[in-house]
């Protein structure tokens, strides 16, 4: 399963998403509706279908004992939630807090996961990565 492409969604006031209707299928096929949220070191939330999540933990708990800060980060603020039958999902109120999500938040496909940005926050990400240079296994990529 490749989750792709963003969307624009909005919090509501109970700190819940809708999971975008092109998304829904997939997820309930793959993963039943049950995710994984955590920080990510970029300044959002990742979200991971649960086997996504599962595979992703065991990598994180083979790792050695220089990198316990990071597992820290990563399986200290994991909480499992599973999308309603409304098609919404709650993001707790720390991981709102960790990533800064206010009502305006976009749902990015990456692959085997998700990523959940506050709306502005991404923009100025984003206009940051592209006023850097480009890395160069980038550069080396054809197009």
């Amino acid at each position: 399963m490749v989750f792709q492409g963003t969307s624009a969604v909005t919090l509501d006031g109970k700190g819940r998403i809708s999971v975008p209707s092109r998304h829904r299928d997939d997820l309930d096929a793959w993963c039943q509706g049950q995710l994984t949220l955590t920080k990510s070191p970029a300044g959002c939330l990742l979200m991971f279908p649960r086997q996504a999540w599962l595979a992703f933990r065991e990598k994180l708990l083979g790792l050695p004992m220089e990198a316990d800060g990071w597992r820290r980060v990563f399986l200290g603020s994991a909480v499992d939630v599973e999308v309603d039958t409304s098609s919404r999902l709650l993001v707790p109120p720390e991981l709102r807090a960790a990533a800064n999500l206010s009502r305006d938040v976009l749902l990015m496909g990456m692959g085997s996961r998700f990523e959940l940005w506050d709306a502005a926050r991404y923009a100025a990400h984003e206009a940051q990565v592209m006023g850097s240079p480009m890395p160069d296994a980038v550069k080396a990529f054809v197009f």
